[in-house]
């Protein structure tokens, strides 16, 4: 009997993607594409700190109902242990063989729990902690440790946990986050949902990231285009995102005498379409994991000015498939775009390098096979 015949006669493999809800994001996205893409011969459940947010609805046409775990808006409270005991509970009441865990808080609850209930846990590191401070980092070093197998999705995420967590290295896995291009272009190819603003034939570059947290620094990217403005270029940019940090960015970008060139497009269902109207596109974080807005951007065929930090360099590889620069530095950020502007020929073969590396590295069908593979692994030692 073939391999491939043996895995479909054996017991579906019980599995359990937990995340702690699913809004627009990164980790969420992946979450979908994974349970999308794994293979018939598992059964797959999904459980979630809060069952809310826009990204439910392909879950639940999936035919999964989510199992809530809420912390009721706190860690410090008793309402935590009880839901850990919950959880054991829940996992050993479902025979659930392997839980995947994607950030923080739920992690929390499903490390103890799945120890608990005799279950092989996955933790997803997906970043540098740069969101945590020294008692969180310190806790989710703690729960890494405890767990059976921990997946990074870049290099540089592998480095911090081996380097400075202790993590044993074979027991970290990187798997780079997975785009579905045949979706992708599908998507670039319905057109816009909504208008984009008249830049009159002027060159665009593009930025998609979320206003909450300074560590995407928009207000590097709104400094640069001022300096390009300076040097005599015009240059528009279609910022994409919303969140607490917006008003303070418009009022950065009068200040700075850009109004005119920075466009807040807040939340966008149509990116792949924006990316199809732009010269290059620009993520200038001072931290990150692997990017899916990168990944996006490369995939649409342009080129990316992206900053030296996390998964970036890996995703462009600075002078081949866009321009990696130091983060902090909108000076640095200027000069690439200037770069870019002046030589639009080098700018289209860095954007086609760019859409051939998503093609052959980054697609959806290796993501989930690198995970099916690592499942089936730590959970039955195939």
């Amino acid at each position: 009997m073939r391999r491939e015949e043996t895995r479909m006669a054996e017991a579906p493999l019980r599995l359990v993607q937990f995340t702690k809800s699913f809004y627009f994001g990164g980790t969420e996205v992946q979450v979908v594409e994974l349970l999308r893409g794994l293979p018939a011969n598992y059964r797959v459940q999904v459980s979630v700190l809060d069952a809310v947010g826009p990204l439910m609805e392909p879950i639940r046409k999936m035919g999964i109902t989510p199992e809530e775990f809420s912390l009721r808006g706190s860690l410090a409270r008793p309402n935590t242990l009880a839901q850990v005991m919950r959880m054991a509970r829940w996992l050993k009441q479902e025979r659930v063989e392997l839980v995947h865990v994607h950030d923080f808080y739920a992690t929390v609850l499903a490390v103890p729990a799945a120890k608990l209930a005799g279950t092989k846990v996955i933790v997803g590191r997906l970043d540098l902690a740069h969101w945590h401070g020294k008692v969180r980092r310190a806790l989710l070093r703690h729960l890494t440790l405890m767990a059976d197998h921990v997946v990074g999705n870049a290099e540089a995420v592998r480095k911090m946990l081996v380097e400075e967590e202790g993590i044993p290295p074979e027991k970290v896995t990187v798997i780079h986050n997975g785009l579905d291009i045949v979706r992708f272009d599908q998507r670039r190819r319905a057109g816009l949902q909504a208008p984009l603003p008249d830049t009159h034939g002027a060159p665009v570059v593009v930025h998609v990231a979320n206003m909450n947290h300074p560590v995407k620094r928009q207000e590097d990217l709104l400094r640069a285009l001022a300096s390009v403005r300076r040097a005599g270029h015009t240059l528009h940019a279609f910022l994409v995102g919303n969140g607490p940090r917006r008003p303070e960015m418009e009022k950065l970008a009068e200040t700075l005498g850009v109004a005119d060139r920075v466009h807040f497009l807040g939340h966008r269902g149509d990116v792949p379409a924006i990316y199809e109207r732009a010269n290059f596109g620009v993520l200038c974080s001072s931290a990150e994991g692997m990017s899916n807005a990168v990944m996006e951007g490369m995939a649409a065929g342009l080129p990316m000015v992206v900053t030296n930090v996390g998964g970036n360099p890996e995703l462009v590889a600075d002078g081949e498939r866009g321009l990696v620069v130091p983060p902090l530095r909108p000076d640095a950020l200027s000069e690439a775009f200037l770069q870019l502007l002046s030589d639009r020929e080098r700018g289209r073969r860095m954007g086609a390098r760019a859409r051939a590396f998503v093609e052959r590295e980054l697609s959806l069908t290796r993501m989930v096979r690198r995970h099916d593979a690592l499942y089936r692994r730590v959970a039955r030692d195939e």
